[in-house]
């Protein structure tokens, strides 16, 4: 009981929108920051972690997958990072009864990266329909911090209605939109702003990106 409640871990959701680049940057930074991390990967996220990294996740093999996929750039270099995911406890998105279902379960918050626009409609309207969805709900009613790392483009009315509800239901809305301010001229410094900026949503201290000084740096100025 003591080392339950002892760690505090971030909840992580990745749904089935495009962008495991960008879930796989914001993990690698909570890692690194010495945070501990609860990840529910949705099903239609694992069609497209295949998809776009060519690896499978799998419930019965999730640390050598996770570790296989945090180690890929995000352009596709294999063993680009050598992460230790020990800290790292993952639930099956089908697992109504894990720890995060319930409020009573000690988390400090939950990041969603990336968030579909299905993902969105469902947290915005409390649909629980599996352990992704009502880890946010349940995030949302104790007043922890909620980042939506939405990523679609363009968005309708009906998607942005909901964003607008999240909004106001205390989340913090994140577009996954990259700046170039930064400095960034890698597709992973790219990344690794979006990954960044959320992480700073949470309250989370890393080193991902330049940040302004208020200060114009010119070309070449690096990242």
């Amino acid at each position: 009981m003591t080392a339950t409640t002892d760690r505090r871990p971030w909840v992580v959701g990745v749904s089935g929108a495009s962008g495991t680049p960008y879930a796989a940057a914001v993990l690698r930074a909570l890692l690194d920051a010495g945070e501990h991390v609860d990840l529910i990967v949705s099903r239609a996220a694992r069609l497209t972690i295949l998809d776009e990294t060519g690896h499978a996740f799998r419930d019965g093999h999730a640390d050598e997958d996770l570790h296989r996929w945090l180690s890929r750039g995000a352009d596709g270099t294999p063993d680009a990072f050598d992460p230790d995911v020990g800290a790292v406890r993952h639930w099956p998105a089908g697992d109504l009864a894990a720890g995060p279902s319930s409020g009573s379960y000690p988390v400090r918050g939950m990041l969603i990266v990336p968030a579909s626009t299905a993902c969105v409609a469902g947290v915005s309207l409390g649909l629980s329909k599996d352990l992704l969805q009502r880890a946010a709900s349940v995030t949302l009613k104790e007043r922890r911090p909620l980042v939506v790392g939405v990523r679609e483009t363009p968005l309708n009315g009906q998607t942005l209605k909901h964003l607008v509800s999240l909004d106001e239901a205390g989340a913090v809305v994140l577009p996954a939109s990259p700046a170039f301010y930064a400095g960034g001229s890698t597709v992973q410094q790219l990344v690794d702003f979006v990954a960044g900026r959320a992480l700073d949503a949470a309250g989370v201290p890393h080193k991902l990106y330049r940040r302004w000084e208020g200060e114009l740096a010119g070309p070449g100025r690096g990242a």
